[in-house]
């Protein structure tokens, strides 16, 4: 019985870290919501892990979670900050003040990951130092209370017979105590953390803005061919929905930008500094592109790639205000959350490349997600040295003197995007009746474009598949090839050539440093 009591006790202190946890997090919530939007101990550690994640994890994260992969590091870090609380509670019943020394050092992780983040200034450590000493003083309230009803029930001698079990009187009043601060401190902690959540939704406008903002008509339009688009059951539109654009960044929490108040700073290495805000940059017209963008982590064969109608200002318009250096070579892209990239600065200045500053993508106002109200576009790299969102800062450099964000993380400074094709209708793993099976999919190969896609059945020999009409040579194109089915299994090949003559790489590469290639080969079922 006496175990029981122990096991019982145990259990109780883990509840009061728990809480006191919880309390942690309420109450620096309500403080960031006064002080620094986004400042919270859990949104400041989760994007701390986001930095110093090793690369094979964050491919690991992407290729399992996707679009997902931030929420399960956020419930990742709540998980282990509640692991965490509960073994303070545990200490500090045993061996106090070993619980709230945890607990402070928590605090102080959170506090030292929002100082951290770009942007930060010294209130950012307000939440974390706030909810940290509510959260210690609270614990420490709770253990004392249950350390007495602990103590209390010790110090009985225990009657024979069946009331063996039963507490002495003198434990009841602590035993009431703890429960009702326990109970009263997590229902605060709950309404708080919650109302504080809800609050911020509310007062934050910017989706409300987003949707009342009017973005002038664009000057030229992106001309559609009629025939660029095969109506094939399973193939992936032309044009991919904006709900379905495939989502890869460091930001834990989507920034909230006005556009009457967002400003874009072009620096470094120039003869005129430029500020310029997001009017002006409307003023200078605005124009369509159609441009694929891919993913650096996509790969053969995978959805991490995705074709959009784009409209904005050129790159180049902007950097000829700014006069770059004749020795700079390189632009630090900087996002408001401090993500920088590094983009060759020819590839911004060319006029044969439609590198751009987007502020719509399909005909609206760029989704929060996708980097409102201002992102780079650039056709031909992948997105991690060009197609930064939630733009703030263009610094003209050179690859020598500095570094992106994914550079020291182990991928290349410069990143062309491999020629690839892909094969999305059948899918690997969904049998086929025998018969004409329709094979269809996309291949891009950005700045040159396709000129054939060949497709092999059971390594036979290579067959070209009909084209779709392209849109231009900076996005993907549709293939389709009849092919009639016979029972069992095969393997179906896919590759490319582009308009070079160049064939698509054959050898297998990963991902990092500079983006996975290789032929893509499904292995499919005939009924």
């Amino acid at each position: 019985m006496a175990r029981q009591r122990s096991v019982r006790f145990i259990a109780l202190a883990a509840l009061a870290g728990a809480v006191a946890a919880a309390s942690v997090l309420a109450v620096a919530e309500l403080v960031a919501l006064v002080v620094a939007r986004g400042a919270g101990p859990l949104e400041a550690v989760g994007a701390f892990v986001i930095d110093i994640v090793p690369q094979p994890v964050k491919e690991f994260a992407i290729a399992t979670f996707g679009e997902y992969d931030k929420i399960v590091l956020l419930a990742s870090v709540a998980l282990g900050a509640v692991v965490a609380a509960a073994a303070a509670g545990i200490l500090q019943l045993w061996r106090a003040p070993a619980g709230v020394v945890v607990l402070a050092v928590g605090a102080a992780a959170g506090t030292a990951a929002a100082l951290t983040r770009a942007g930060s200034t010294p209130l950012w450590a307000l939440p974390s130092v706030l909810g940290g000493i509510a959260g210690c003083v609270l614990l420490a309230l709770l253990i004392r209370r249950l350390r007495l009803w602990r103590d209390a029930a010790r110090g009985r001698t225990p009657p024979a017979g069946p009331d063996e079990a039963s507490e002495p009187p003198q434990a009841a009043p602590s035993r009431r105590a703890f429960l009702t601060m326990t109970l009263v401190s997590a229902a605060a902690a709950v309404v708080v953390g919650a109302g504080s959540r809800a609050l911020s939704a509310v007062t934050n406008s910017i989706d409300a803005i987003r949707e009342a903002l009017r973005i002038p008509a664009p000057r030229s339009r992106v001309q559609i061919p009629a025939d660029a688009e095969f109506d094939v059951p399973g193939l992936s539109p032309l044009i991919t929905p904006n709900e379905d654009f495939y989502r890869v960044d460091t930001a834990l929490t989507v920034p909230s930008i006005d556009p009457a108040t967002w400003r874009l700073t072009i620096d470094g290495m120039v003869d005129q500094p430029v500020d310029i805000g997001f009017d002006q940059l409307m003023e200078m017209g605005l124009d369509e592109y159609a441009i694929t963008l891919t993913c650096v982590s996509n790969e053969v064969g995978g959805g991490l790639v995705g074709n959009a109608v784009w409209t904005g200002v050129p790159v180049r318009d902007l950097l000829k205000l700014a006069v770059p250096s004749a020795d700079a070579d390189m632009v630090l892209s900087r996002s408001v959350d401090g993500y920088t990239a590094s983009t060759p600065l020819d590839a911004l200045v060319d006029p044969e490349r439609d590198a751009i500053l987007a502020v719509t993508m399909n005909g609206e106002p760029l989704p929060l997600e996708h980097g409102f109200p201002v992102r780079m576009v650039v056709p031909g790299l992948y997105g991690y040295v060009s197609a930064t969102k939630w733009l703030t800062q263009l610094t003209v450099t050179r690859f020598d003197r500095d570094e992106a964000y994914w550079t020291p993380r182990g991928y290349s400074a410069r990143a062309p995007i491999k020629m690839s094709s892909r094969l999305d209708t059948p899918r690997a793993g969904t049998p086929v009746d025998a018969g004409e099976v329709m094979l269809a999919g996309v291949a891009w190969a950005q700045t040159v474009g396709i000129e054939r896609v060949e497709v092999s059945i059971d390594n036979g020999p290579w067959e070209a598949a009909e084209l779709s009409a392209p849109i231009n040579d900076d996005t993907w194109v549709q293939w389709r090839m009849p092919w009639q089915a016979e029972s069992g299994t095969h393997y179906i090949g896919v590759r490319a050539v582009d308009r070079d003559g160049d064939l698509q790489i054959e050898e297998r590469a990963p991902i990092a440093p500079d983006g996975s290639s290789g032929w893509q080969r499904v292995l499919l079922t005939v009924r």
